[in-house]
């Protein structure tokens, strides 16, 4: 694939997810999987440029006020924890193993940006003490696996704030954001310690991935949709899957 095409899809993958919460490291890491990167560079590139995007949209978010701090916060401090031991593990599993893994979170992901349903609003007071521990909870797994797979983990925050912490959806998504920037960059941070980086590459990329946040949030935050843009997305994703799951069982 040429050099060319890889940031069209950069560009594109940070403009779409970014509009719905996400940061594009969902298609980055099994696509330079796939393009058989190493591991580490695959994973590495991936956390790059997701945390440009989601860096990039979240001085959006701050800006007009979007981002949930008390939800926020607990999640930052546990994720940029989990990163770097998810990035660490990155380097000692097999190759076979950690492509079934992420063909896995990848079907998960699929599957819910295919058969989510329109999320009905609840205003529910949630108490400190849970939006505290349980932010802490979900940030340590989330950035455990954003680390490990280079994936961001926006596709599993967002849900997990509405869900759980009754978080309004706008709100999770820009919270989202401004989340995966410090779980990113920690997880980041690790694997560049111990992975030879194509810095001209990633900074390259690093260009397309700001200027598509930026562009997808502005969008995002005057009107949230994207109902067909999820399903798109979900039948990529599992095309991502299916060959995620034939490089690790037939090379």
């Amino acid at each position: 694939m040429s050099l060319a095409l890889i940031l069209v899809i950069v560009f594109c993958s940070s403009l779409v997810l970014t509009m719905i919460g996400l940061g594009g490291g969902l298609i980055f890491s099994p696509l330079f999987v796939l393009l058989n990167f190493p591991k580490g560079m695959a994973v590495s590139a991936s956390l790059f440029l997701n945390g440009t995007a989601a860096i990039s949209a979240a001085i959006v978010y701050v800006r007009k006020k979007m981002v949930d701090f008390s939800v926020a916060l607990p999640l930052i401090v546990t994720a940029s924890l989990g990163a770097p031991l998810g990035a660490l593990t990155t380097h000692r599993i097999n190759i076979r193993i950690f492509l079934i893994v992420m063909a896995g979170v990848i079907f998960i992901a699929a599957m819910r940006m295919l058969f989510s349903g329109q999320v009905k609003e609840e205003v529910v007071e949630i108490g400190k003490w849970r939006k505290i521990f349980g932010g802490c909870l979900i940030g340590l797994v989330i950035g455990f696996i954003s680390g490990m797979l280079g994936i961001g983990g926006g596709v599993f925050v967002v849900p997990l704030l509405i869900y759980i912490l009754k978080v309004p959806t706008k709100i999770a998504a820009a919270s989202s954001m401004f989340i995966v920037c410090f779980s990113s960059t920690s997880g980041f941070i690790t694997h560049a310690s111990i992975t030879n980086l194509d810095w001209k590459f990633i900074l390259l990329a690093a260009i397309f991935s700001f200027t598509a946040g930026q562009i997808g949030s502005r969008i995002m935050a005057e009107k949230l949709k994207g109902k067909t843009i999820r399903r798109m997305f979900g039948i990529v994703l599992l095309l991502f899957c299916a060959k995620l799951l034939q490089k690790a069982f037939m090379g």
